[in-house]
């Protein structure tokens, strides 16, 4: 494919997942339909389903989107300081920025994607990209800290910093005070906590605990 036909593709599925997001915050998840979606974006159907082959396919599509937002914010976020927790907070403050605009779809989604089997699951294979991506971002914020991490807990701590992302989201998804102005506050509180447990993380007391937490990790990784 050549270039112009990439860029006219990359606006179209743009386009799509743009009228998708609209019409789901308007009238629900559920209730709207890819042929709304399609009139919405202003493509037929067919093209529709060419780029996205179903609602939860589409949804895979917002999450890529909003994990490459995600990550652009950060980049320069990680360029000007090498603060563990300056990087940590900025991340998750950066995030809630990002993600803003769907706060009030988020609840929807929640009730679809909380079920373990749901694709939009963030724990389903079908979610490993932007999943992976996410991990990603925060294995960028530890490599380029100046915090020193105990052995033992270096290598899964990108993942550990993802499972805590998802409870400061969980928390966002049901803040209702003006601004989110709660999961603000608590990540401002619990930043400070985590950087005082990854510092400890090298002492000889905290170390065994490390290791159990990483084969903890990895016994819940396994079908």
């Amino acid at each position: 494919m050549n270039p112009p036909a990439t860029l006219k593709s990359a606006r179209t599925r743009a386009q799509i997942v743009a009228a998708a997001m609209e019409l789901f915050r308007e009238n629900g998840y559920e209730r709207t339909t890819m042929r709304a979606i399609a009139a919405k974006a202003g493509v037929s159907v067919g093209n529709a389903y060419y780029y996205f082959s179903s609602k939860e396919e589409l949804i895979q599509g917002f999450y890529d989107d909003l994990a490459e937002s995600h990550a652009a914010e950060c980049a320069s976020l990680f360029a000007g300081t090498t603060d563990f927790a300056d990087r940590l907070r900025g991340a998750l403050l950066r995030w809630l920025d990002v993600a803003r605009p769907y706060h009030e779809f988020a609840g929807q989604l929640f009730a679809t994607a909380a079920r373990p089997d749901n694709p939009l699951s963030p724990f389903h294979q079908a979610s490993s990209a932007p999943r992976d991506a996410a991990i990603g971002i925060y294995r960028t914020l530890v490599d380029g800290a100046s915090v020193r991490v105990g052995s033992e807990l270096a290598g899964t701590l990108p993942e550990l910093l993802w499972l805590y992302h998802l409870g400061i989201v969980l928390h966002w998804v049901h803040d209702t005070s003006p601004g989110t102005a709660r999961t603000r506050l608590l990540v401002e509180h619990t930043v400070p906590m985590i950087e005082r447990l990854v510092r400890l993380s090298r002492l000889p007391v905290i170390r065994p605990l490390a290791k159990q937490t990483v084969e903890l990790v990895g016994l819940l990784r396994r079908p």
